[in-house]
């Protein structure tokens, strides 16, 4: 009998972590951008429709909805879609990147890490490599959230938007609108207990 209760305590000590999948929680998400135009005025947007996932082998994937692009005014919105993201051919952006499952794994609740992780950002037919720092905080035995620890710079010129933006100036005739644009994103991701 003790032989087979070392035989057992042995395998749960030295077997390999059994990693969860993780899917992204809309609701309590955002991923939000600021805008500046005229040289010195800021405004910040978002997008409401974002899915995701971080599988067991720790392959993130999150994807955003384009066409939920939401400034608050309804005819800027329209424009971005129309002539910015151009949404009839590029409905959506997606985000993928390789997260270190051991460190998920190894965060009780009410803990947090950062992590250094690359991100491809496939927007508008490119696909472009992006350094991120993100803070990885277990709230509890289900649920995490993976936020950018400081706003991350995307280049219009990188995703061949540079014509949209130029377009959007002239429709709204404005002297100036930043091509360099700060994305911030929290996002949460539940797994079944």
């Amino acid at each position: 009998m003790i032989r087979q209760c070392l035989v057992v305590i042995a395998s749960l000590t030295f077997s390999a972590p059994v990693f969860a999948t993780w899917s992204l929680v809309n609701e309590s998400s955002v991923l939000s951008f600021v805008s500046t135009k005229a040289v010195d005025i800021a405004e910040v947007h978002r997008f409401t429709d974002l899915a995701g996932r971080i599988s067991d082998k720790g392959k993130a994937v999150v994807t955003l909805e384009l066409d939920s692009v939401h400034t608050g005014i309804e005819i800027r919105d329209e424009r971005m879609r129309e002539t910015l993201f151009e949404t009839g051919t590029y409905a959506s952006a997606t985000m993928r990147t390789t997260i270190d499952m051991d460190t998920i794994d190894e965060l009780a609740p009410g803990m947090s890490q950062l992590l250094d992780i690359v991100v491809t950002l496939e927007l508008h037919g490119q696909a472009v490599a992006v350094d991120v720092t993100v803070i990885i905080s277990r709230l509890s035995e289900t649920t995490l959230t993976v936020t950018s620890r400081s706003p991350v710079v995307i280049n219009a010129k990188s995703f061949g938007l540079e014509d949209g933006v130029e377009a959007l100036r002239s429709i709204a005739n404005l002297p100036s609108i930043g091509k360099a644009v700060p994305v911030s994103f929290m996002l949460t991701f539940e797994t079944s207990p």
